[in-house]
């Protein structure tokens, strides 16, 4: 009879002790290297804290993003207050200014075919500027509509490009087409805490990585 895999990752078969190795085999626990046992011993003894702070850091979060919808309602109900702007981005602070918490919204991008006609304006400005242009432009669009490991384009370099003041008609046709093939794909609220112990000291973060604890 077998039982399931305990906390200390031993199975008990038939009274003896047992260990599953990658392969998903059983290894009979004396057949173990004492150092792969010590390491296996730490890494469970890691992972049950480190399980149970992702678990209060996404009930924190939680309960961080129910409160400010209720202060939401409560300002907007009794006192005709509405905190933010139309992307959703707001800020709260204490009455003494020593305390803030942030809701940043960050808006998922991707790109529509118009991008082809970016790079097909843009192949054309490379042609012509030859020589003549710039190697760091050149370099920038490279990179730009290079993929990454998931065949996307490097959104990173896009946006460069819309920072670069280039006055050749094909480049700015270029970048209304660029701007055109923006579409936002979705969207996450990120939570972020700061204090200070005066008014006059720059805002210090309170460090908790919420963003992988929905």
């Amino acid at each position: 009879m077998t039982n399931p895999t305990t906390d200390d990752g031993i199975i008990d078969v038939n009274g003896r002790p047992y260990m599953t190795d990658t392969k998903g085999a059983l290894v009979p626990f004396d057949l173990v290297k004492p150092a792969h046992k010590l390491e296996d011993e730490v890494v469970r003894k890691i992972m049950r804290f480190a399980d149970e702070l992702s678990a209060q850091i996404a009930r924190f979060r939680g309960h961080t993003m129910t409160d400010l919808g209720e202060l939401d309602a409560l300002l907007a109900q009794e006192h005709s207050l509405t905190k933010g702007g139309p992307k959703g981005n707001r800020t709260y602070q204490s009455f003494d200014g020593l305390m803030k918490v942030e809701v940043k919204v960050a808006d998922f991008i991707d790109f529509g075919p118009q991008l082809q006609i970016a790079k097909r304006l843009l192949d054309e400005c490379l042609t012509e500027w030859a020589a003549d242009s710039r190697p760091e432009i050149r370099a920038v669009i490279t990179r730009a509509f290079n993929t990454d490991k998931e065949g996307q384009v490097n959104r990173s370099e896009i946006f460069m490009l819309l920072r670069l003041d280039i006055e050749d008609p094909r480049w700015q046709e270029a970048m209304r087409a660029i701007r055109e093939a923006m579409r936002v794909t979705g969207s996450k609220e990120y939570v972020r805490f700061h204090r200070r112990a005066r008014v006059t000291d720059r805002w210090q973060a309170v460090t908790i990585d919420l963003a992988r604890a929905s």
